[in-house]
């Protein structure tokens, strides 16, 4: 079954103080996607996906959900990834993440079901007492991880989430996101880290110089490579 398109971003330019940071980008972001969206330092990442996100306003274009709301993205940002001695126990920081979608004030006992069960997803569910500062590195990003889950069935977005890890740490969280995707959950992830076998998706959005490109994984590495032989061989 062909897969579907559940956000659309069409004609899509944002600017701050007149000067452009993207013109114009068009591109889909279908069910079931795992998408590295990279791009150098300035290039307009972490606004692309705020502006997906809503809360940056764009100056032109628009962001189209299909089958699907903002509320319903678990978010995951650069800022969250830092925060190591965030004053809460696990079951708070997981349980917050249910906020944009209850009418009441109190946590009920299906709320706290599914907090258990994001933290079992990731191996976390002991931890759920425990304050988030006497965790590892690893462990609070599985934490901030199960708080995304617990939002969403349909769409992640990640800012960095391999910030301050060690590779072996990585490669853990790599995995869980593939495992996470595998069962139907849509992907979408900043990286910096460029190394092919760490480009885990199977889509690679590129900004740069204000153009968004959105190809393969493999058609990615083969132009990078390309590009590196031929800057090599002009030497």
């Amino acid at each position: 079954m062909e897969k579907q398109p559940i956000i659309v971003v069409k004609n899509l330019s944002v600017e701050y103080a007149k000067t452009p940071v993207f013109r114009k980008i068009n591109f889909e972001i279908l069910a079931e996607d795992f998408i590295c969206l990279v791009g150098c330092n300035g290039a307009g990442k972490t606004t692309l996906i705020k502006t997906i996100l809503g809360l940056i306003e764009p100056s032109f274009g628009s962001v189209e959900f299909l089958g699907m709301s903002r509320k319903e993205i678990g978010y995951i940002s650069q800022e969250t990834v830092t925060m190591a001695n965030f004053p809460a126990t696990v079951e708070e920081i997981v349980l917050s993440g249910l906020l944009n979608q209850k009418r009441g004030i109190f946590y009920t006992k299906s709320d706290k079901k599914k907090c258990e069960e994001a933290l079992a997803k990731f191996g976390m569910k002991k931890l759920l007492k425990k304050h988030f500062a006497e965790l590892s590195g690893g462990q609070r990003q599985k934490i901030w991880l199960a708080r995304a889950v617990v939002a969403t069935k349909k769409l992640l977005i990640l800012d960095e989430p391999g910030n301050n890890l060690d590779s072996k740490s990585k490669k853990e969280l790599y995995a869980e996101l593939l495992k996470l995707n595998a069962q139907g959950i849509t992907v979408v992830m900043i990286t910096h880290d460029l190394d092919h076998q760490n480009l885990v998706g199977n889509k690679i959005l590129a900004l740069a110089d204000g153009v968004a490109t959105m190809e393969t994984t493999e058609e990615y590495v083969k132009r990078i490579h390309r590009h590196d032989h031929s800057e090599g061989e002009g030497k």
